[in-house]
């Protein structure tokens, strides 16, 4: 039997993982590797979804990100790492509102590489977050 195509390892040598929120290291062993650009919460025609609403901007951007992996063939498990960036006008008490989305989104027994940045604001005007990703496909 040949070993899965992707593992997900923490070191207990490393610090533990937030609340179990991402791995350390994601560990691709074979398949395409898919490179997606940051998803904002914008639908199609460019509207935003979710004005000044966080819950609904995350809503958006994952609900992107699971169409962007499907049209390249894959699904959200084979995300392997995200990268989140977060504008500075988030109150800091909204963050954790965020897990629940993911949760339904991800694999959390297995969760992405993650790395979460606050900048002092995205692209464009109203946009509260921003997530790109890497996927790794099975052949």
């Amino acid at each position: 039997m040949s070993k899965p195509s992707k593992e997900f390892i923490n070191p207990t040598t490393l610090i533990a993982p937030a609340a179990a929120v991402y791995s350390h290291i994601a560990k691709v062993r074979r398949g395409t590797i898919v490179y997606i650009s940051g998803q904002v919460p914008s639908d199609a025609s460019g509207k935003i979804i979710g004005e000044g609403e966080f819950e609904a901007q995350v809503e958006q951007v994952f609900a992107n990100l699971k169409i962007a992996v499907e049209a390249a063939g894959g699904v959200m498990a084979d995300i392997v790492k995200l990268n989140y960036f977060l504008a500075a006008e988030v109150d800091q008490v909204d963050v954790p509102k965020m897990r629940p989305i993911r949760d339904r989104y991800l694999n959390v027994a297995k969760p992405p590489a993650s790395t979460f940045v606050v900048v002092s604001r995205l692209m464009r005007p109203g946009w509260l977050i921003e997530i790109e990703a890497v996927a790794a496909i099975d052949d």
